[in-house]
């Protein structure tokens, strides 16, 4: 077990390099599998997840090669096992991704239902619904295990009843070896989306229309292997956005697409920060105070739901009253119970909290509840007033590579320590 200790206060000044995209890898790497060669996938974030996924390939039997830390070679041609295991698919969301890449390879599929954070109950029924357009035998869920199975896939039309990223990637990998075209309506359009359907187009598949609501698959026989650069993470940038903000900092984070992070810069832009933008690179700093804003999270390209708790910690030390209103979970507000014992003024309402400006926030013993709600603990002990200490940060660790490293580098004073037993909370 362990934990994080920070001492908050530093102004954070300095430049920040940005992994490759957590969502995109771990939706790229299970698609590997429908190569017919071996991939080479560059820029992959050292991460839990990618960690986890990459054992799962193992364990179906691929051959995995890490050239370095941040490249591996994947051949999917040894694969025996269609079946993913109970103990490395409830570390992760994503695990579901292997559903649709074993169903267009293999024609079957078993996969138990996925963990990672706990916002609500993850239904997977838009991504069955599109298996079941495809040709697959009606799916099997027993004992929290999901089993698909085909004969053979055929393209169709497919109308998602909510924008869902999971369901567009399921649909897309389990198409792209169908019989004719697949068309999917209302799709998510997120860049590791696009991202996706670059890295399998490079493979030579025909999948036109991502980042749109319209994706069309158009099948093809055989994938060839490929060497493909996975895109920079909008997310663990945004969050070196919020922590140079916070602080009243100057960072220049390198290695980003711009583009993907304009919802997150126009909010930033609205609450006082200065942001200039280059070609693979954008600087953040502030000199004035935060000013109050609202923020409703959506789909891409709107605030993305991912970077809610961070800019919750900024709207707890602006003057006034914002609003943060969550529009893709059901229940993500539980990182707030924690940032409360530091002082953060905000009431929850269902979807929606209500967060009043506090002049300071004091340290606080803290458990991480999430991935993205960790980040927020991180982000609020950076500058409270005396030690913060962060416990359960394996959700952490899921998302963002090298933190200790990368704050540091920026004046940050944050190590990592062990913990000789979890802290026990008594009942109030």
């Amino acid at each position: 077990m362990e934990k994080y200790e920070i001492v908050g206060g530093n102004r954070l000044c300095g430049t920040v390099d940005i992994s490759g995209a957590k969502n995109a890898a771990v939706a790229i790497l299970p698609a590997a599998i429908l190569s017919d060669g071996v991939c080479r996938i560059e820029n992959i974030p050292c991460i839990a997840d990618v960690s986890t996924t990459l054992k799962i390939l193992e364990f179906m039997g691929a051959g995995v090669r890490y050239i370095n830390k941040n490249s591996v070679e994947i051949n999917p041609c040894t694969i025996h096992n269609y079946s993913v295991p109970h103990d490395l698919a409830r570390k992760m969301r994503a695990s579901c991704y292997f559903l649709g890449a074993l169903l267009g390879r293999f024609g079957v599929a078993r996969v138990p239902m996925p963990g990672g954070c706990d916002f609500g109950v993850r239904l997977i029924d838009q991504h069955l619904k599109g298996f079941t357009a495809l040709g697959a035998v009606i799916p099997r869920v027993e004992n929290g295990i999901t089993e698909v199975s085909c004969d053979r896939l055929v393209g169709s039309s497919i109308y998602l009843d909510m924008v869902s990223v999971g369901a567009t990637v399921n649909i897309v990998l389990a198409a792209v070896k169908a019989r004719g075209t697949t068309i999917i309506e209302n799709a998510a359009k997120e860049p590791h989306i696009v991202d996706l359907a670059n890295f399998l187009n490079s493979m030579g598949a025909d999948i036109r229309g991502a980042g749109t609501d319209v994706i069309k698959v158009y099948g093809v026989e055989q994938l060839e292997g490929t060497t493909y650069s996975i895109i920079p993470d909008q997310i663990e940038a945004g969050s070196y956005m919020v922590a140079a903000a916070l602080t009243g900092g100057d960072i220049l984070i390198r290695n980003v697409i711009p583009k993907h992070l304009e919802s997150i810069s126009a909010k930033l832009d609205e609450m006082g920060v200065e942001l200039e933008e280059m070609d693979d690179a954008i600087r953040v700093r502030r000199n004035v105070a935060l000013r109050q804003c609202n923020v409703k999270t959506m789909p891409h390209p709107g605030f993305p739901t991912d970077m809610q708790p961070q800019f919750a910690v900024l709207l707890a030390l602006a003057s006034g009253t914002g609003i943060m209103t969550e529009g893709v979970w059901d229940n993500r507000f539980r990182y707030i119970e924690e940032l409360r014992r530091m002082g953060v003024d905000a009431q929850v309402d269902g979807k929606v909290a209500v967060i009043q400006g506090v002049d300071r926030l004091m340290a606080a013993p803290l458990k991480a509840t999430d991935l993205r709600g960790g980040m927020a603990m991180v982000l609020a002990a950076l500058v409270a007033q005396g030690t913060t200490e962060i416990e359960d940060i394996h959700h952490i660790d899921r998302g963002y590579e090298d933190i200790i490293q990368k704050l540091t580098n920026v004046g940050a004073n944050i190590r990592r320590i062990e913990v000789a037993q979890p802290t026990v909370r008594k009942a109030q």
